[in-house]
């Protein structure tokens, strides 16, 4: 069972890594910008994409924040771009039900 949880700690490890890459990527953002807004040395951000170490949760915090995820979104690898779907969501919202039909069904048509 040891080497069951050592398993499964190493997968939610590389998670961690693999996805902090993603996001800030997909933000746009150098890793040594990202270390310095959130009060880390310039070299943190590209440490931990290295595998060297995991943030405390505070500062696992602060990447979210920085982010604009939440740890759940931060975590949830189906949501490529987890900020411009919540914007998506949230302006999904407020279309009339027609407008709504016509997006569902112009997402459809881009999934093929």
């Amino acid at each position: 069972m040891h080497s069951e949880n050592t398993f499964e700690e190493n997968s939610y490890e590389d998670l961690f890594y693999n996805r902090l890459t993603q996001l800030r990527s997909a933000k746009k953002v150098s890793a040594r910008d990202m270390s310095l807004s959130i009060g880390q040395n310039p070299g943190y951000i590209n440490g931990l994409e290295n595998k060297k170490g995991l943030p405390s949760m505070t500062v696992f915090f602060y990447i979210c924040d920085y982010l604009n995820v939440t740890p759940k979104e931060f975590f949830d690898e189906s949501i490529i771009c987890p900020e411009q779907f919540k914007n998506l969501c949230q302006d999904m919202k407020e279309l009339r039900h027609d407008d709504l039909q016509l997006l569902w069904t112009l997402t459809k048509r881009l999934q093929k």
